[in-house]
C-alpha cells in the first residue's frame, strides 16, 4: 500500500517477463505510473502499441493520473535545483 513506484514497476516487469502474468503486470504498472513512474508509464505505452491486452480507457486514465502526479511534484525550488546541475 505504501510501496515504492520503482519497485512496483520492477514487479510488473517480473510478472510480465518471468511469470507470463500480463494482468498482474498491468496492475502493478498502473499503480506505479499513477504514482509518477515514467518507466511504468512507458511500459504500458509500449505494451499497448505492441498489442498487449491494455484497453485504451485504462491507458488514458493512467496517463491522466501520471500527469497529475508529476504536476504535483513540480516546484520552482526543484526546478531551480536541477538547473544548477
Amino acid at each position: 500500500m505504501a510501496g515504492h513506484e520503482g519497485a512496483r514497476n520492477n514487479i510488473g516487469h517480473l510478472e510480465f517477463l518471468q511469470f507470463n502474468n500480463t494482468d498482474r503486470a498491468i496492475k502493478h504498472w498502473i499503480i506505479a505510473a499513477s504514482a509518477g513512474s515514467y518507466l511504468a508509464m512507458n511500459a504500458m505505452r509500449l505494451g499497448f502499441e505492441n498489442g498487449i491486452d491494455i484497453d485504451r480507457e485504462s491507458l488514458d486514465s493512467t496517463l491522466t493520473a501520471y500527469n497529475t502526479s508529476c504536476g504535483e511534484m513540480r516546484s520552482e525550488a526543484r526546478d531551480a535545483f536541477f538547473v544548477v546541475f
